[in-house]
């Protein structure tokens, strides 16, 4: 009988028993005056020290706002010194921190803050081009529990607390208030609410502890041989568990500086961060290793520090890696897979894996973790070598969906198996490929897209009749969305009126970049609509 794909990680170092507020008061102890995170597009850096002194001015200001363990706290911004102070300041005292996707718009944001419950909201005055401040007011009226809403802002418009005033109000709150806070909280608490898109309706919140988003920030680090010496540039957000888990949980774990290129991914800037700040380590999709490496056919950067890193949420291509490995020398470049459900990685590539390994595998196994892979329809074990679903089990695996228990049992089997809904292949030294999606997902750049959000959308625009929505391949993007539209009978639509129509209410990347106006759909004998189809006529209209 061949072996059946079932793979264990090594249990060699023991899991961290401790909450991520006395992480980074350890590391303030450890590492004191080293670089914890240096903000370039701020002008601006914190020791560790500053760090967990800054934390605790956060964690007095929220215990002063009312804030207990178990409100959530979301954090509306691109990436910010100050984001990571509200965050460790929130968990510090048992909060848990709802992170909210920079894209997002004011139907998003809307449905995330109502179905998290959120009590208080941090947020930047906006975006780009797009007012966080004009959305909150939209939708603030309709969000009965959210009570307080902090800007960083030099001037906070009405009903809002600017950011110095806001930490001001910690005066108030005692150093013992603050201990007995901290004393209450555990390792195994929910800390981080991240929203991804699950296998039906909208996005839905994973439910995160202390205990699994610690140790996989440790376990990510120790893969990459993280020390004190290294410097992480970080072109990812916070708001995704790959800037604050991979990153900055890792950071914190291992002593490593965090350094911020700028807001959101630029390559000419995270490049100029590499040679500034002399990183060892950079993270990104390979979307982002792509642009890179076009700006070095046309600058020079000084990259001879760099050693390591995260590549992950989308296949690298094996031309890409190897210019990786060459070009900015990147030579223990680890590719990365997981999911937010499973806090977020299960599998990491290992410094010495060659070019190809790293391509055409996930990874190795992450310590503490187990995985099989399973037949779809059984349950049952497949051999080595067949096609069948993801499952993983472990610590890392979310404590729930938010307030979801149906989902959750869905996601979540009785055995503690968390189903990815991905498609892959174990070879005989435990490596697995992931081969294909058995859910709709669309993945753009990184970013999960769950097409019925888009569809539920787009089907309330004047004069849309029926919509499906599903990924084309692309060669930038991995992905991107592409739509199918029957207009209602006697009423004319066009694809760039749609496109408006969708500006300012649904993240910019959840647009359709192709939006196709039909008068029928294929479907099957009973009547129902074939995406697969759709895609298939998709992608042979562009070869």
């Amino acid at each position: 009988m061949a072996d059946l794909s079932f793979v264990a990680g090594p249990c060699d170092t023991p899991l961290l028993d401790q909450t991520i507020g006395v992480a980074l008061r350890d590391a303030a102890a450890r590492f004191g005056t080293a670089d914890a995170i240096v903000s370039l597009h701020e002008n601006r850096k914190l020791s560790y020290g500053d760090l967990d002194r800054a934390a605790d001015l956060a964690a007095k200001a929220l215990l002063a706002c009312g804030v207990v363990a178990g409100d959530r706290v979301a954090i509306w911004s691109a990436n910010r010194i100050d984001w990571l102070v509200a965050h460790h300041g929130a968990v510090r005292i048992g909060a848990i921190v709802v992170t909210v996707n920079p894209a997002y718009r004011s139907e998003e944001v809307h449905h995330l803050l109502d179905d998290a419950g959120v009590a208080v909201l941090l947020a930047a005055p906006g975006f780009r081009a797009f007012s966080y401040l004009d959305a909150i007011r939209d939708v603030r009226s309709r969000l009965p529990l959210l009570r307080t809403v902090i800007v960083w802002a030099d001037a906070a418009p009405a009903g809002c607390l600017g950011w110095e005033r806001f930490i001001d109000q910690g005066a108030y709150v005692t150093d013992v208030q603050l201990a007995t806070a901290i004393e209450h909280v555990t390792s195994d608490m929910p800390c981080s609410l991240q929203y991804t898109s699950g296998t039906t309706g909208r996005p839905k919140g994973a439910l995160l502890s202390h205990h699994s988003i610690l140790n996989n920030g440790a376990f990510t680090g120790q893969r990459q041989e993280f020390s004190v010496d290294d410097r992480i540039c970080l072109p990812v957000p916070f708001f995704h568990c790959f800037g604050l888990v991979v990153g900055g949980l890792a950071a914190i774990v291992h002593g490593c500086a965090l350094i911020l290129p700028g807001e959101s991914f630029d390559p000419v800037a995270a490049l100029k961060a590499v040679e500034r700040e002399r990183c060892t380590a950079i993270y990104g999709v390979p979307m982002m290793f792509i642009a890179m490496l076009a700006q070095l056919d046309q600058n020079s950067f000084d990259l001879s520090t760099l050693r390591t890193g995260v590549i992950g949420a989308a296949p690298c291509p094996l031309e890409m890696m190897t210019q990786a490995i060459t070009r900015m020398n990147l030579r223990e470049l680890t590719v990365a897979y997981g999911m937010t459900e499973t806090s977020p990685l299960s599998f990491q590539s290992l410094p010495a894996d060659d070019a190809e390994l790293r391509c055409t595998t996930a990874g190795a196994i992450h310590p503490h973790v187990a995985c099989k892979i399973v037949d779809p329809v059984t349950g049952a074990t497949v051999p080595r070598g067949e096609v069948g679903e993801v499952c993983v089990r472990g610590y890392s695996v979310m404590l729930g969906y938010w307030r979801n228990p149906e989902a959750t049992a869905q996601a979540i089997d009785f055995g503690g198996w968390m189903h990815s809904g991905d498609l892959g292949t174990m070879r005989e030294d435990g490596y697995v490929t992931i081969t294909g999606r058995i859910k709709d997902t669309i993945i753009r750049g990184g970013e999960n897209i769950y097409p019925r959000e888009i569809e539920e959308f787009l089907i309330r625009l004047p004069g849309v009749e029926e919509v499906y929505v599903f990924g084309i391949p692309d060669p930038t993007y991995g992905e991107e969305v592409a739509a199918w539209v029957r207009p209602a009978l006697g009423h004319a639509v066009d694809a760039e009126t749609i496109r408006e129509q969708c500006r300012g209410h649904i993240a910019s990347y959840k647009i359709p970049k192709l939006i196709r106006i039909v008068t029928a759909f294929p479907v099957t004998a009973s009547g129902k609509a074939q995406k697969f189809r759709m895609r298939e006529i998709e992608i042979a209209g562009q070869s």
